[in-house]
């Protein structure tokens, strides 16, 4: 509580909010900027392809990703090799749309996205689709 100074001499009853919005400015950008990062995955560079179309990411769809060195992630988790037919069905068993979305690496072995493409169809799931980045057309050129 604060003091009043003026004539009357009373204590003020008003409650001070501003340090109360202080601190909630301060989480809020806190969120704003930590929200993004926890989004990521796993980091690879996707091939370019210009006949691709833009579909926002949400939190439901489940995305394996293959990097590099041909290592393969379930929604940003590490899969053992040959694990990722039972783990896919454990993950879908209570989703109603069966669909995965395979974002391979530009340096992997094209075998690798093949394997994982036929471990997916073992598992039952018929819809997939390949994540790349659009192609911007260079200026003078391409």
């Amino acid at each position: 509580m604060a003091m009043n100074l003026g004539s009357s001499g009373g204590i003020k009853a008003d409650i001070n909010v501003t340090p109360l919005v202080d601190v909630m400015l301060v989480l809020l950008i806190i969120m704003m900027i930590v929200a993004p990062l926890l989004q990521q995955g796993v980091p690879v560079t996707l091939p370019l392809a210009a006949n691709s179309s833009e579909k926002p990411e949400t939190q439901d769809q489940t995305v394996v990703t293959i990097d590099r060195n041909k290592d393969v992630y379930l929604n940003a988790k590490p899969v053992a090799a040959g694990q990722l037919e039972a783990r896919v069905k454990e993950v879908l068993e209570d989703k109603s749309d069966k669909i995965v979305i395979i974002k391979a690496d530009e340096e992997a072995p094209y075998s690798a996205v093949m394997d994982t493409m036929d471990e997916l169809r073992h598992a039952g799931i018929e819809d997939m689709g390949l994540i790349t980045e659009t192609r911007r057309k260079l200026q003078g050129g391409e």
